[in-house]
């Protein structure tokens, strides 16, 4: 498990938490959500994203 920061907007994916109010159930890993992925704050593509240390 891990976390992603979105470049733009300093969003945190966090892969044990995931997204419930997108559907996006807790333990979903960053790597295997579609490319199609945007940031839900500032709508920034998937490969917008860094992975960060916990």
């Amino acid at each position: 498990m891990a976390k992603w920061k979105c470049k733009v907007c300093g969003y945190i994916y966090d892969d044990k938490k995931g997204e419930p109010n997108r559907n996006i159930e807790p333990g979903t890993t960053f790597e295997s959500l579609p490319d199609s992925y945007k940031c839900p704050l500032c709508g920034a593509a998937k490969n917008m994203f860094v992975k960060i240390e916990d």
